[in-house]
C-alpha cells in the first residue's frame, strides 16, 4: 500500500518531537517514581541489601502531592459567564448553563483532578476538548478529558505557555487491533452486500506498521515496591496482540470566510466558503444589482489530520482558533518542557532517605553490638558467633591473649534529628504546604483567630499556582465555547442537575412566533469572539466554612448584610435553595397577612366612618322629626293664639257693642229726662 504523504509527515514530526523530548520524559518519569514511592536505583537498593536494610524510603513527597491535590481541587471550578452589559444577562445565563452541562457530561471534577496530579508530578497536565459523536444518540456532545502528558508532543521551538505559537500539536494513541476497528469500522472486514462475501479490512494491509513501543517512559529506578505503570504492563498480554499508533496532528490554517452585507438594511452575516457558494447561487441576481456585498476575510482555524500507519483516517477543520489540547504547565521554563514541584523536592527527599538510612544503621549497631576479640584467643570464631547469640552460653577464651570487648556506638547528636525535621519542612515548603495544613494540631497557634490567619497566609502559595491553572481553564472554556457554537446548531434542551437536586433547563435554537430564537447558536456559529460575554473559571481553593459563616453571621447581626447574603456565601452548610424558597414563601404569606391587616384596618375605618355617619344620619332624622313636630306645635299654638285672639276680639267687640248700646240707652234716658 502506498503511504500517504500526510501520514508520512505525521510520523516524521512525531519522531523528531519525541527525540527532542526524551530527556524531559526521563526526568518526568523519575518524578512519577518518587510520587509512587520508588526512590532507589538498582545500585542503591543493592547497597542497602548488603547492609541488611530494606529499601523503604521515608516518603514525604507523596503526602505533599496528595495534600496539594486536595487543596487545588477542594471545590469544582465551575465556569462563570459574565455579561459585558445589562442586555447580555440572558445570554450569559444560557451560556453558563451550557458550559455547566458540558462540565457535568464530561465528569469535569475527576478530569480536572487527574490533570492537576500530572501538573504536580510531571510538571505538565493536559485537558483535551473534543466532540463525542456517539453521545445523545448520534447528535453528539461537546466534552473534554484529561490526557496523559507523555501522549502529547509539541514543537521544541514553541515559546508560548499554551503552545499557541507551536507548529502543531500531536496526540499519540496506542490501540489494539480490536480497538482500532471498534473506533473506525471502515478499517475492519467488510461484507459485500451483493455477493455476501467477506472483504478483508485495510487494517490487515498495514500490519507491518504495528507499534511495539509505549508513549509512557520506562523507569530508571529499581521497581522494588511492585509499581505498575503503562511501561511495565505493556508486554503482559498472554497472546500476541498487535498494537497500532494513531497520530492526530493539530495545526493552524487560514480559512476563507465571507461577510455578506445587505445594502438595504445594512445587516451582516458571516458565511463559510460552502455556505457562501450556496447563498451566491441562490441570490446571483441580487449580487449583480449590488443588493448584497461580500467581503472575503481569512480567519485562523485549527485543522486535524489523523493517521494510522500509511493511512489517513480523517482530516477536518475544527470551529476554533485555539488548540483543543490545553496544557497546564507547572514551573514554566519558556519551553514545552516545564519542571514539577517533585523535581525540586527530589534532592531533599534523597537527603531525607540518606538520613533515614543512617538512623536505621545506628539503630542496628545499637541493637547488635560488635564483639572484638584478640587474635588467637578464640579457636573457632563461627562457634563464638553462635554462642554469643545464646544468652545462656559458656564461652571459653584464652585471656592471656587479651580479653574480648565490644565498642559501644556513639549516640547520634540532637542536630541529626533536627536535620531530618528540617528536610521534611523544606519539602513541605517547596510545595507551599506548612505542616499545620496537614492537620498537625501541635503546629497550630493557640487561638482560633491566629490559626485562621495562619491558614490564610499558608494558602497564598497554592493560590498563586491556582491562578496559573485558572488561565488554562479559561482557555478550555473558550475552546468549549467555540466548539459548542459550531456543533450545537440544532434544537436541543440542556438539562443540568444542581447540588440541591433541582433541574436547570435551557433551550437552544428554538424558534417561536412570539419570542423568536431563545438562543440562536446557529446564526453566529462562525463568530468566535466573545462579544457579549466573558468566561471565567471559579475558584477551587478550600475555605473554612465555619469561619466564613461566623463572619457573615456577625455581619448579619450588625445589619450589614441580609440573610440571603449569608446563605449565598455558604451554600454547602445549609439547604440554601430550600431555605430561600421557604423564606420567600414566608415573606409572601407575611406580605399577604400584612395586606389583609391593612385591608382590615381600612374596613374597620370605613365601618367606623359608616357608623358615625349612620349615627349622624339618625340624629339628623330625629332633629328633623323634632323640627317637624316643633313646627306642628308652633303652628298649632299659632292657630290657637289666632283663635283665642279672634275669640278675644269677638268678645271685646261684643262688650264694646254692649257698652255702646248701654251708652246710647243712658244718653237717650238722659235726653228724655226732664230738665231741672
Amino acid at each position: 500500500m502506498e503511504k500517504d504523504k500526510r501520514a508520512l509527515y505525521n510520523e516524521e514530526l512525531h519522531r523528531q518531537w519525541r527525540d527532542a523530548r526524551s530527556e524531559w520524559d526521563t526526568e518526568a518519569r523519575k518524578d512519577i517514581d518518587f510520587y509512587l514511592g520508588n526512590h532507589f536505583t538498582s545500585d542503591e537498593s543493592d547497597e542497602l541489601s548488603s547492609r541488611n536494610q530494606a529499601d523503604i524510603p521515608m516518603d514525604r513527597v507523596s503526602a505533599a502531592i496528595e495534600k496539594f491535590k486536595a487543596v487545588l481541587t477542594s471545590r469544582a471550578p465551575a465556569f462563570t459567564v459574565i455579561p459585558r452589559e445589562d442586555s447580555d444577562v440572558q445570554v450569559a445565563t444560557l451560556w453558563r448553563s451550557i458550559l455547566g452541562y458540558v462540565w457535568e457530561k464530561s465528569d469535569g471534577d475527576w478530569q480536572m483532578k487527574q490533570a492537576i496530579q500530572d501538573y504536580a508530578t510531571t510538571g505538565m497536565g493536559y485537558l483535551y476538548a473534543y466532540i463525542d459523536r456517539e453521545s445523545d444518540f448520534g447528535r453528539g456532545d461537546v466534552k473534554f478529558t484529561y490526557v496523559d502528558p507523555f501522549r502529547v508532543y509539541a514543537s521544541p521551538s514553541s515559546r508560548n505557555r499554551w503552545f499557541s505559537d507551536s507548529d502543531g500539536i500531536i496526540l499519540s494513541t496506542i490501540l489494539t487491533g480490536e480497538q482500532v476497528v471498534n473506533l473506525y469500522p471502515e478499517l475492519g472486514d467488510q461484507v459485500d452486500p451483493t455477493t455476501g462475501e467477506t472483504i478483508p479490512g485495510i487494517i490487515k494491509d498495514i500490519s507491518g506498521y504495528t507499534y511495539d513501543d509505549e508513549d509512557y517512559p520506562s523507569s530508571q529506578n529499581k521497581n522494588s515496591m511492585s509499581i505498575f505503570t503503562p511501561a511495565e504492563v505493556k508486554d503482559k498480554d498472554y497472546f500476541e496482540v498487535k498494537k497500532y499508533q494513531v497520530l492526530e496532528r493539530f495545526y493552524k490554517v487560514k480559512v476563507p470566510y465571507y461577510r455578506v452585507i445587505n445594502m438595504q438594511n445594512q445587516e451582516e452575516d458571516i458565511l463559510s466558503q460552502e455556505e457562501y457558494s450556496v447563498f451566491y447561487n441562490e441570490n446571483k441576481e441580487a449580487f449583480d444589482i449590488q443588493m448584497y456585498t461580500a467581503i472575503e476575510v481569512l480567519q485562523t482555524r485549527v485543522k486535524v489530520c489523523a493517521s494510522l500507519g500509511e493511512v489517513v483516517l480523517y482530516e477536518n477543520i475544527l470551529n476554533t482558533d485555539e488548540y483543543p489540547i490545553i496544557p497546564l504547565p507547572n514551573i514554566w521554563t519558556g519551553t514545552p518542557y516545564p519542571k514539577s514541584d517533585v523535581s525540586r523536592a527530589r534532592p531533599m527527599q534523597r537527603l531525607l532517605n540518606k538520613l533515614w538510612s543512617l538512623a536505621l544503621s545506628h539503630a542496628q549497631a545499637s541493637a547488635g553490638l560488635k564483639l572484638l576479640v584478640p587474635l588467637g584467643s578464640v579457636e573457632d570464631l563461627s562457634q563464638l558467633e553462635k554462642d554469643w547469640a545464646n544468652p545462656n552460653a559458656v564461652i571459653e577464651v584464652d585471656s592471656s591473649q587479651g580479653e574480648p570487648h565490644y565498642p559501644a556506638p556513639q549516640p547520634l547528636a540532637g542536630e541529626f534529628y533536627r536535620l531530618i525535621q528540617q528536610s521534611e519542612f523544606y519539602i513541605d515548603f517547596i510545595f507551599g504546604l506548612p505542616e499545620m495544613m496537614h492537620g498537625f494540631a501541635e503546629k497550630a497557634p493557640e487561638t482560633v483567630r491566629a490559626t485562621e490567619r495562619m491558614i490564610s497566609l499558608g494558602s497564598e502559595r497554592p493560590k498563586s499556582k491556582l491562578r496559573d491553572i485558572e488561565f488554562s481553564i479559561n482557555k478550555l472554556g473558550r475552546v468549549l465555547y467555540n466548539l459548542s457554537k459550531g456543533h450545537y446548531t440544532y434544537k436541543k434542551i440542556f438539562r443540568m442537575a444542581q447540588p440541591n437536586n433541582n433541574i436547570t433547563e435551557v433551550m437552544a435554537n428554538f424558534y417561536t412566533d412570539v419570542s423568536g430564537a431563545v438562543l440562536d447558536l446557529k446564526k453566529d456559529k462562525h463568530v468566535l469572539d466573545q462579544h457579549d460575554i466573558r468566561i471565567e473559571p471559579g475558584s477551587t481553593m478550600p475555605s473554612n466554612k465555619y469561619a466564613e459563616l461566623a463572619v457573615y453571621l456577625e455581619a448579619f447581626q450588625m445589619g450589614i448584610v441580609d440573610k440571603y447574603e449569608v446563605l449565598k456565601k455558604n451554600p454547602e452548610l445549609f439547604d440554601k435553595e430550600g431555605i430561600m424558597r421557604r423564606t420567600d414563601e414566608k415573606q409572601q404569606m407575611m406580605s399577604q397577612i400584612q395586606g389583609l391587616e391593612e385591608q382590615l384596618k381600612n374596613l374597620q375605618g370605613d365601618l367606623q366612618t359608616a357608623q358615625r355617619e349612620s349615627v349622624s344620619d339618625r340624629k339628623r332624622v330625629e332633629v328633623e322629626k323634632f323640627k317637624t313636630r316643633l313646627s306642628e306645635v308652633s303652628s298649632e299654638s299659632k292657630a290657637d293664639r289666632r283663635v283665642q285672639r279672634s275669640k278675644l276680639e269677638n268678645e271685646v267687640k261684643l262688650e264694646v257693642e254692649k257698652l255702646a248700646s248701654n251708652l246710647k240707652d243712658v244718653q237717650r234716658d238722659a235726653s228724655s229726662a226732664p230738665k231741672a
